[in-house]
């Protein structure tokens, strides 16, 4: 028996997965023929989110035949680590690469705590622990059938489900209001930095005497081997998340270093950009970022004073800009910018004192999004120690 579950509650005992959890395998032959509309592909799913948000119509094409139906849990068999777990709440065909579940017997196993239990980290660990594969491990059944976890009896079963339940309520609640204010935020971004509404002007003529756009350093300056454990960061495109700068990953070099290459340290109000990759990515350089280093493959925009920073960054993140910067790449395989295209950007900014307002009305819904990820992040964080407290997994 598994160290964790040797001393269990009164009424709880350690079960295996294929004692309580049935592998749905039915079939559709031919789904549009028989009616089913819907298919889930593995895009569909997202992490650590119980629903089905997207899917696909079967009208269009599918090749998927695995029948599911309202109630079922689907798992993402393949890179488990991405902990896809969702319950249909309508019917349809699946990917193969997602296992269809459904408790054996309802009066054992509730239906409604599987999901749960999926999503706890024993069951992430074992599915992944588990899989075969380099490219694309995938976890098989029968090493899932092995999965034990503790059971609790049927009447706390429901407890646990219905605590669960508004765990979640309050996740997708708080994940609703992030998308009304995030589409919020774009909305204003488009309405007000409307090249056809206004003049737009190209970007270099907002910037610090017209030469403020500089990439990063190349690849030449700053070495694999100049990392550190510990100095000042190095911000790349993919530390650009969210519009702010995450350090989680974030490369570093020391002071020495940094200096040697002070040309390319970031001022506040500098605007970072990616040069490859994900045109949508940006950062705007706070107090307590200033000093560090534009890294290679990202580019630094210094606005003239005469401007406001923050309403040329805004008007960058606007779809207008990005479709542009879309449009105006250079090569295939990897998209890129360079300091000549950047600084062609059409920037249109609203006349004063229409500018101040617009800019200021931002900074408070971006400063409202920023509490409401704080808060899904609480509550997110609340239900995963829920879980590790409830089902000791």
């Amino acid at each position: 028996m598994n160290q964790a579950f040797s001393t269990l509650k009164p009424g709880w005992k350690t079960v295996k997965f294929s004692d309580v959890v049935n592998l749905n395998r039915d079939r559709v032959a031919d789904p549009l023929a028989e009616g089913t509309e819907r298919y889930v592909g593995l895009e569909h799913i997202t992490p650590e989110d119980l629903r089905i948000r997207s899917w696909g119509l079967v009208a269009e094409g599918t090749t998927f035949s695995n029948y599911f139906k309202p109630g079922q849990v689907l798992f993402g068999k393949r890179r488990a680590y991405q902990r896809k777990v969702a319950v249909a709440d309508f019917d349809g065909v699946c990917s193969g690469d997602i296992y269809v579940l459904e408790p054996k017997d309802p009066a054992v196993l509730l239906p409604e705590l599987l999901p749960f239990i999926c999503q706890t980290e024993g069951f992430y660990e074992h599915a992944v622990g588990t899989s075969a594969g380099s490219l694309s491990p995938r976890t098989n059944r029968t090493q899932l059938a092995k999965y034990e976890f503790p059971l609790p009896p049927l009447d706390e079963q429901r407890r646990i489900a219905e605590v669960f339940s508004s765990a979640d309520q309050l996740i997708y609640s708080l994940m609703e209001c992030l998308i009304s204010a995030n589409s919020l935020l774009a909305s204003i971004r488009k309405a007000e930095f409307d090249p056809e509404k206004y003049p737009p002007r190209m970007l270099r003529e907002l910037c610090s005497d017209g030469a403020g756009i500089q990439i990063g350093p190349f690849g030449a300056q700053l070495h694999k081997s100049d990392y550190v454990e510990e100095g000042i960061p190095v911000v790349m495109p993919a530390n650009m998340n969210d519009e702010k700068i995450d350090t989680s990953n974030i490369a570093r070099i020391t002071e020495e270093k940094a200096d040697e290459l002070k040309t390319h340290r970031v001022l506040v109000d500098d605007i970072l950009l990616p040069r490859r990759g994900e045109l949508d990515r940006r950062a705007f350089i706070e107090k307590e970022n200033e000093g560090w280093l534009c890294g290679t493959g990202s580019l630094r925009v210094g606005v003239d004073n005469s401007i406001l920073p923050r309403a040329v960054f805004h008007a960058l993140a606007s779809s207008h800009a990005v479709r542009w910067l879309i449009g105006n790449v250079v090569g295939t395989t990897m998209p890129n910018l360079n300091s000549k295209i950047v600084a062609k950007i059409p920037i249109a900014l609203p006349p004063e004192p229409r500018l101040t307002e617009v800019v200021e009305k931002l900074v408070v819904l971006k400063r409202q999004i920023g509490i409401l990820e704080i808060r899904f992040e609480k509550a997110q964080e609340m239900k995963n120690k829920l879980l590790l407290r409830t089902l000791g997994v």
